[in-house]
């Protein structure tokens, strides 16, 4: 096991490090420096940050540390558009991120958690349990290696989804703050609406969420149109059960003016059915006003995990559930499902 004794110079945001500077006595365009060695060049060594004097660059390495994650294992699809990698973090906890091609575009999907304490029947990460959960820098570093990588093929992130490990509302701070140094005018400069945060329906994260009028877009795990379906397949909906969890989505849309999306994972004879499309035309009707929607609908035929039995609908189902939805005025998407074969795709992220 890796000690865990120095803090990650990436849990701190621009504000905090200019703070530790200036108490060292050091002018203010040392931060800048060492902000843009970091956010900029993504420079994970302190023998790369040759703008910064020696010294200063020895406090650094007494006082911080510059990498919490160590690739474990790296597998790429037989297509070769997704990659995922296994990090073991210095308490041996462990994390999967997957980095998704899509022409020119490049979208990450990142933890925010090692596990999940959700147990949704059907996701893989919720069959193992919930580890503890990241700390800003931890979920930051994620979206610094893969970009450290991009940037020697000449390429850059486009999009980064909070769909891996763990749920985000449950990690509401770290989460927000990784956000927030990301999108830094000084350093990455990724903006929000680059950004997904996908949650199983935490109420008062999603009220929480509606308060920051932020640019970010959010995602709602629906996967059932009624209660009791819902239930047996996410023990969440027992706390937050529907008619409350579309009273905060529509509180969102009121008072965010942004539309809100909803996954669902289409499983043969379980949720796939005509009465179930229909029960969700009626639930998401309050988005519907004046030939306009304030929601989308993804679908995505269900992914296999070891330890539910459950199997993915068919395209010819699939293609019906989403005509009903557009027939009575609901924008759907049939996603792409992505890196199958190396567990890379939603709902499939493990330990192992």
């Amino acid at each position: 096991m890796r000690e865990m004794t120095k803090p990650l110079i990436y849990d701190l945001d621009y504000s905090e490090i200019e703070s530790w500077a200036k108490g060292l006595g050091e002018p203010a365009f040392r931060t800048r420096q060492l902000w843009d060695g970091l956010y900029k060049h993504y420079w994970n060594s302190l023998e790369l940050f040759t703008p910064l004097p020696r010294p200063l660059c020895n406090m650094l390495g007494d006082v911080f540390s510059f990498s919490n994650l160590a690739p474990s294992v790296e597998l790429k699809s037989s297509d070769k558009n997704t990659e995922k990698i296994l990090f073991t973090l210095p308490d041996e906890s462990k994390i999967e991120t997957v980095l998704m091609k899509y022409g020119k575009r490049y979208t990450l999907c990142i933890s925010s958690q090692s596990g999940c304490a959700m147990g949704c029947s059907f996701c893989a990460t919720g069959q193992m349990g919930f580890k503890r959960n990241l700390s800003p820098g931890e979920i930051i570093e994620q979206v610094l290696f893969f970009s450290r990588r991009l940037k020697s093929e000449d390429a850059r992130l486009t999009n980064i989804v909070l769909m891996g490990m763990g749920e985000p509302f449950h990690n509401y701070d770290a989460v927000m703050k990784a956000i927030q140094i990301l999108n830094h005018p000084s350093g990455m400069k990724l903006g929000e609406r680059r950004f997904t945060i996908s949650t199983v329906g935490i109420i008062p994260g999603i009220q929480r969420f509606t308060q920051e009028h932020s640019q970010v877009n959010l995602a709602i795990s629906l996967h059932a149109a009624d209660n009791e379906l819902r239930s047996s397949l996410m023990p969440v909906n027992r706390r937050y059960p529907l008619a409350l969890l579309l009273d905060a989505c529509q509180e969102y849309v009121d008072r965010t003016h942004r539309r809100i999306s909803f996954e669902w994972a289409l499983i043969d004879g379980v949720n796939d059915s005509v009465d179930q499309a229909k029960k969700l035309v009626k639930l998401l009707a309050r988005f519907s006003s004046h030939g306009t929607t304030s929601c989308h609908v993804n679908l995505i035929p269900l992914n296999p995990t070891l330890l539910y039995k459950g199997h993915p609908t068919s395209a010819a189902q699939a293609a019906v559930f989403s005509d009903v939805l557009q027939t009575f005025g609901v924008p759907c998407t049939i996603r792409l499902r992505r890196g199958i074969d190396i567990r890379a795709g939603c709902g499939q992220l493990a330990f192992k």
